[in-house]
């Protein structure tokens, strides 16, 4: 598990303000449960969507998605992750292929998700992407609530993942504004093929 617990770059969970607020939203909680629900709910309604809010910056570390309070799926993901971390409750990333026609016609790209470990429950799948008209994600373990289901020629990646995958961050870095990353978004179609996993 502690590759699960591991502080990154990208998870700097040491930063004084993802710090500070980890232990605020663990205030008070009896369970690991209780301390993962305020962290999910928290960056999934406090923190801004990238595509939904059309945001002019692109973050991707965990302290930058709480200072510009705004992250795409994938960087929404890494602060829960820190935040999750912080207070010693291991946490992954998964993904899934999901149809990106709202942004663009007729693509397929990743959407990030985490995985958290709970005593209670094991592992359990978690989407803060931001809830808007016809998206409903919940914690509610053990029943699972993401943004999206899945639909023809949709999957979920299998892994549980410790680090982001290598095509997120490398997109989140070289794509600074909501124009380029709606032309860029990282997707595995050609690793997937090949089972390169």
């Amino acid at each position: 598990m502690q590759k699960y617990l591991e502080e990154t770059e990208i998870i700097d969970y040491s930063n004084k303000e993802v710090n500070a607020l980890a232990m605020c939203l663990a205030q008070g909680c009896k369970t690991d449960a209780q301390i993962a629900k305020n962290c999910f709910e928290y960056v999934r309604d406090h923190i801004n969507h990238s595509g939904d809010y059309k945001d002019e910056v692109t973050t991707y570390k965990a302290s930058d998605v709480l200072k510009y309070k705004t992250g795409w799926c994938y960087a929404k993901s890494h602060l829960l992750a820190a935040l999750l971390r912080s207070n010693g409750i291991p946490t992954g990333f998964s993904y899934q292929r999901l149809s990106c026609s709202e942004y663009k016609k007729d693509i397929y790209c990743l959407h990030g998700l985490n995985n958290i470990y709970l005593k209670e429950f094991g592992w359990y799948r978690v989407d803060a992407r931001g809830n808007k008209e016809g998206v409903n994600a919940q914690f509610n373990p053990p029943y699972e609530q993401l943004a999206f289901e899945l639909e023809k020629h949709e999957f979920d990646l299998p892994e549980i993942l410790s680090e982001p995958l290598d095509e997120v961050i490398s997109a989140l870095k070289q794509h600074s504004c909501y124009a380029e990353m709606i032309e860029n978004f990282p997707d595995v179609e050609k690793k997937w093929q090949f089972g390169i996993f």
